[in-house]
Protein backbone atom coordinates (compact mmCIF):
# COMPACT_ATOMS: atom_id res chain seq x y z
CA UNK A 1 0.00 0.00 0.00
CA UNK A 2 1.16 3.51 -0.87
CA UNK A 3 0.17 6.82 0.37
CA UNK A 4 -0.48 9.26 -2.06
CA UNK A 5 -1.72 12.97 -2.43
CA UNK A 6 -1.85 15.75 -5.72
CA UNK A 7 0.26 18.83 -4.73
CA UNK A 8 1.66 21.65 -5.89
CA UNK A 9 5.47 22.74 -4.91
CA UNK A 10 6.15 26.13 -3.67
CA UNK A 11 9.64 28.16 -5.11
CA UNK A 12 12.31 28.50 -3.03
CA UNK A 13 11.60 32.16 -2.44
CA UNK A 14 8.42 31.48 -1.41
CA UNK A 15 9.68 28.97 0.82
CA UNK A 16 11.59 31.44 2.35
CA UNK A 17 9.32 33.79 2.57
CA UNK A 18 7.34 31.58 4.90
CA UNK A 19 10.28 30.54 6.88
CA UNK A 20 10.40 34.20 7.99
CA UNK A 21 7.04 33.55 10.04
CA UNK A 22 8.92 31.04 11.83
CA UNK A 23 9.21 32.35 15.32
CA UNK A 24 7.58 33.09 18.60
CA UNK A 25 4.96 30.64 19.24
CA UNK A 26 5.34 28.06 21.91
CA UNK A 27 4.33 24.55 21.29
CA UNK A 28 4.72 24.98 16.97
CA UNK A 29 6.27 22.44 15.61
CA UNK A 30 7.48 23.60 12.39
CA UNK A 31 7.15 22.09 9.22
CA UNK A 32 10.56 21.68 7.17
CA UNK A 33 10.83 24.10 4.40
CA UNK A 34 11.72 21.85 2.34
CA UNK A 35 8.27 19.50 2.83
CA UNK A 36 5.97 22.79 2.27
CA UNK A 37 3.40 22.21 -0.33
CA UNK A 38 0.07 23.07 -0.93
CA UNK A 39 -2.19 20.07 -0.93
CA UNK A 40 -4.69 19.92 -3.51
CA UNK A 41 -6.19 16.54 -3.02
CA UNK A 42 -5.50 14.27 -0.18
CA UNK A 43 -6.02 10.40 -1.84
CA UNK A 44 -5.00 8.02 1.40
CA UNK A 45 -3.76 4.63 1.32
CA UNK A 46 -3.98 2.66 -2.16
CA UNK A 47 -2.86 -0.53 -3.99
CA UNK A 48 0.09 -0.61 -6.52
CA UNK A 49 -2.63 -1.30 -9.41
CA UNK A 50 -4.62 2.06 -8.05
CA UNK A 51 -1.39 3.61 -7.92
CA UNK A 52 -0.70 3.38 -11.45
CA UNK A 53 -4.44 3.88 -12.67
CA UNK A 54 -4.03 7.27 -10.61
CA UNK A 55 -0.55 8.15 -11.81
CA UNK A 56 -1.90 7.54 -15.50
CA UNK A 57 -5.05 9.01 -15.01
CA UNK A 58 -3.53 12.61 -14.07
CA UNK A 59 -1.95 12.83 -17.11
CA UNK A 60 -5.18 13.52 -18.82
CA UNK A 61 -5.53 16.83 -17.19
CA UNK A 62 -4.93 19.81 -19.57
CA UNK A 63 -5.32 23.60 -18.12
CA UNK A 64 -3.07 26.50 -18.32
CA UNK A 65 -0.44 27.60 -16.22
CA UNK A 66 -1.30 30.71 -13.81
CA UNK A 67 -0.10 32.93 -10.96
CA UNK A 68 -0.67 32.66 -7.51
CA UNK A 69 0.25 34.16 -4.21
CA UNK A 70 -0.04 33.26 -0.24
CA UNK A 71 -1.81 35.64 1.84
CA UNK A 72 -3.58 35.50 5.37
CA UNK A 73 -2.40 33.20 8.23
CA UNK A 74 -4.79 31.38 10.35
CA UNK A 75 -5.07 28.10 11.82
CA UNK A 76 -7.19 24.46 12.26
CA UNK A 77 -9.98 23.76 13.60
CA UNK A 78 -12.07 27.01 13.81
CA UNK A 79 -13.55 27.88 16.70
CA UNK A 80 -11.61 24.69 18.58
CA UNK A 81 -8.02 23.95 20.08
CA UNK A 82 -5.91 25.28 17.33
CA UNK A 83 -3.73 22.50 15.95
CA UNK A 84 -2.22 23.26 12.77
CA UNK A 85 -0.95 26.99 11.54
CA UNK A 86 -1.21 27.78 7.57
CA UNK A 87 -0.81 30.51 5.41
CA UNK A 88 -4.03 30.60 2.75
CA UNK A 89 -3.84 31.44 -0.88
CA UNK A 90 -6.89 34.33 -1.22
CA UNK A 91 -9.20 34.02 -3.82
CA UNK A 92 -7.91 32.36 -7.02
CA UNK A 93 -10.04 30.55 -9.44
CA UNK A 94 -7.91 28.82 -11.76
CA UNK A 95 -6.31 27.16 -8.69
CA UNK A 96 -10.13 26.31 -7.86
CA UNK A 97 -10.13 25.01 -11.81
CA UNK A 98 -7.26 22.77 -11.66
CA UNK A 99 -8.39 21.37 -8.09
CA UNK A 100 -12.06 20.58 -9.63
CA UNK A 101 -10.01 18.92 -12.74
CA UNK A 102 -8.18 16.64 -10.38
CA UNK A 103 -10.98 15.89 -8.07
CA UNK A 104 -13.32 14.81 -11.60
CA UNK A 105 -10.58 12.94 -13.37
CA UNK A 106 -10.02 11.20 -9.49
CA UNK A 107 -13.19 10.43 -8.99
CA UNK A 108 -13.67 8.82 -12.37
CA UNK A 109 -10.52 6.21 -11.73
CA UNK A 110 -12.73 5.31 -9.30
CA UNK A 111 -11.22 7.00 -6.01
CA UNK A 112 -14.33 7.81 -3.52
CA UNK A 113 -14.99 11.63 -3.55
CA UNK A 114 -13.97 14.73 -1.40
CA UNK A 115 -15.81 15.17 1.60
CA UNK A 116 -13.96 18.12 3.04
CA UNK A 117 -14.82 21.60 1.65
CA UNK A 118 -11.40 22.55 -0.28
CA UNK A 119 -9.49 24.97 1.59
CA UNK A 120 -6.49 25.76 -0.17
CA UNK A 121 -3.80 26.60 2.51
CA UNK A 122 -0.17 25.20 3.64
CA UNK A 123 0.32 23.97 6.96
CA UNK A 124 3.27 25.88 8.48
CA UNK A 125 3.14 23.78 11.89
CA UNK A 126 1.58 21.53 13.72
CA UNK A 127 0.56 23.16 17.48
CA UNK A 128 0.24 22.08 20.40
CA UNK A 129 -0.29 23.15 24.22
CA UNK A 130 -0.05 26.58 22.43
CA UNK A 131 -1.50 29.28 24.30
CA UNK A 132 -3.99 31.32 22.78
CA UNK A 133 -3.45 34.56 23.77
CA UNK A 134 0.24 33.82 21.96
CA UNK A 135 -1.32 32.57 18.99
CA UNK A 136 -3.28 35.49 18.66
CA UNK A 137 -0.47 37.77 18.96
CA UNK A 138 1.24 36.17 16.32
CA UNK A 139 -2.06 36.45 13.77
CA UNK A 140 -2.07 40.28 14.93
CA UNK A 141 1.25 40.72 14.10
CA UNK A 142 1.02 38.70 10.68
CA UNK A 143 -2.04 40.52 9.56
CA UNK A 144 -0.69 41.95 6.77
CA UNK A 145 1.07 38.98 5.29
CA UNK A 146 1.55 38.56 1.90
CA UNK A 147 3.80 36.78 -0.66
CA UNK A 148 4.98 38.25 -3.95
CA UNK A 149 3.22 36.26 -6.76
CA UNK A 150 4.59 32.80 -8.50
CA UNK A 151 3.81 30.83 -11.48
CA UNK A 152 2.09 27.73 -11.10
CA UNK A 153 3.72 25.73 -13.68
CA UNK A 154 2.39 21.71 -12.69
CA UNK A 155 1.44 19.75 -10.20
CA UNK A 156 2.82 16.36 -8.82
CA UNK A 157 1.59 12.91 -7.27
CA UNK A 158 3.43 12.42 -3.94
CA UNK A 159 3.59 9.77 -1.87
CA UNK A 160 4.08 9.85 1.76
CA UNK A 161 5.74 7.96 4.72
CA UNK A 162 4.64 8.47 8.42
CA UNK A 163 7.59 8.41 10.48
CA UNK A 164 8.23 9.61 14.13
CA UNK A 165 9.67 12.85 13.06
CA UNK A 166 6.59 13.33 10.54
CA UNK A 167 5.73 12.82 6.98
CA UNK A 168 8.30 12.16 4.08
CA UNK A 169 6.97 13.47 1.26
CA UNK A 170 8.47 12.24 -2.46
CA UNK A 171 7.20 13.55 -5.88
CA UNK A 172 6.28 10.15 -7.42
CA UNK A 173 4.90 11.82 -10.71
CA UNK A 174 4.78 15.61 -11.90
CA UNK A 175 2.16 16.77 -14.66
CA UNK A 176 2.92 20.59 -16.36
CA UNK A 177 0.40 22.84 -17.08
CA UNK A 178 0.09 24.88 -20.73
CA UNK A 179 2.40 27.50 -20.43
CA UNK A 180 1.43 30.38 -22.79
CA UNK A 181 3.77 31.70 -25.12
CA UNK A 182 3.82 35.85 -25.33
Amino acid sequence: MIRLFVAIDLPDFIREQLGILYYGLPGAKWIEKDQLHLTIRFIGEVDGATFKDISNTLTNITTQAFPMHLESIGFFPPRKTPRVLWAGTGNNPSLMHLRNKIETTLVRAGIEPEQRKFSPHITLARLKDTPIQRLGNFLAGNSLFRTEEFQVEEFHLYSSKLTSKGALHSIENTYPLSVVKQ
